[in-house]
């Protein structure tokens, strides 16, 4: 909670830095492309006043983002998307509005590109998120067992050292290749006291499932405490013992 308050403040501060130095120092080489344009370009977006219209959405979206800070702190799951997808539409659909101060030859050229990339980036991060919550199952299958959906695999049971019904998730410290959602984890993260590890994490609902193999570490649970015990049994009676 506290680090994902940190992330989001150490942005909020980022654009009011950005947002002053734009709009009170005339810092507009901190627009992208805005130093490279030639001399008279530059006057005639100045005296449309593009550049401090520039500031002026940055400040209002690190603003906005500050009012929705608290959401971190309270019960609500979903904080971390809300705050997340604020700054992306209003930054994103603000690009379209300062379209209309874009110098007149370039004005349609440059609704075009914002509206396609608002589109865009739009679509792509809610084809992310859709995919990080996509459903998954363990399925055992003779001497294999798979994990399905995005981040599964399968294994062979052979190589399982340790299966264990865990009361409490153990802390995850760091995210290195997946989702960390509000709800779910799923991916690779690393885990304390485990090292990197395979997440199938459905958050606050365990028990949770631990399997153990040769060089990897994998943490999973199911809809339902019941079916996470189900996938317990199942495991360890594949297991075959020792000779």
């Amino acid at each position: 909670m506290w680090g994902m308050a940190a992330v989001q403040l150490f942005i909020i501060l980022l654009f009011l830095l950005f947002a002053w130095a734009i709009r009170r120092k005339k810092a507009y080489w901190l627009i992208s492309g805005f130093s490279t344009r030639p001399k008279e370009e530059q006057q005639e977006l100045i005296e449309n006043g593009m550049p401090q219209k520039t500031g002026t959405l940055l400040l209002v979206t690190a603003v906005g983002m500050l009012m929705l800070l608290p959401l971190v702190f309270t019960r609500f799951h979903f904080a971390m998307e809300v705050q997340f997808g604020f700054m992306l539409v209003f930054l994103l659909g603000g690009f379209i509005y300062l379209s209309k101060y874009e110098i007149a030859k370039k004005r349609k050229r440059s609704y075009l590109f914002s509206s396609l990339l608002f589109i865009g980036t739009i679509g792509l991060v809610i084809g992310l998120y859709f995919a990080g919550y996509q459903d998954y199952e363990l399925k055992i299958a003779g001497e294999k067992f798979e994990i399905t959906g995005l981040y599964g695999d399968e294994w062979q049971t052979s190589d399982i050292k340790e299966v264990q019904l865990l009361d409490k998730m153990p802390e995850v410290t760091w995210r290195e290749n997946g989702f960390g959602l509000a709800t779910m984890s799923k991916g690779r993260f690393t885990v304390e006291g485990y090292g990197s590890s395979l997440l199938f994490i459905r958050k606050d609902a365990p028990p949770y499932l631990y399997i153990e193999l040769e060089g990897q570490h994998i943490f999973i649970n199911g809809k339902t405490p019941s079916e996470t015990e189900s996938w317990h049994q199942s495991l360890r009676k594949t297991i075959q013992p020792a000779p």
